[in-house]
């Protein structure tokens, strides 16, 4: 099963993925989360995360919202992206695993300022 980073404040899924404060990295197999842990946003420079994520070995990114141009990036590096998703991260997780995880495909409607965009 994949390697899922989730977009946080703390154990809670965060609105906009790039100005999280940490990535919580669940290792998963089967259904089980397996080993997890937390690591600060080493800072939201136009399509860094993306491959920083990609390196680390994480195939799927969840988070609140984020903006086209990155979903096009993670789609491009084979992250599959979830966004939509509100509420603590392991639940979430949890979910996913499941195949019950409420989620949208849609990307932010970018009404807040981007430095990327």
């Amino acid at each position: 099963m994949p390697k899922i980073a989730v977009a946080s404040e703390g154990e809670n899924i965060t609105e906009h993925f790039g100005y999280c404060a940490n990535f919580n990295i669940f290792d998963t197999e089967e259904e089980l989360i397996i080993k997890s842990e937390s690591i600060p946003n080493p800072g939201h420079k136009p399509g860094y995360l993306p491959t920083f994520l990609k390196e680390m070995g994480v195939e799927v990114i969840i988070s609140g919202s984020m903006g086209s141009s990155a979903i096009n990036i993670f789609n491009e590096n084979g992250i599959e992206v979830v966004v939509g998703v509100s509420g603590d991260a392991k639940s979430a997780v949890v979910s996913f695993l499941k195949g019950e995880l409420e989620k949208s495909s849609e990307p932010c409607n970018d009404n807040h300022h981007h430095e990327d965009n």
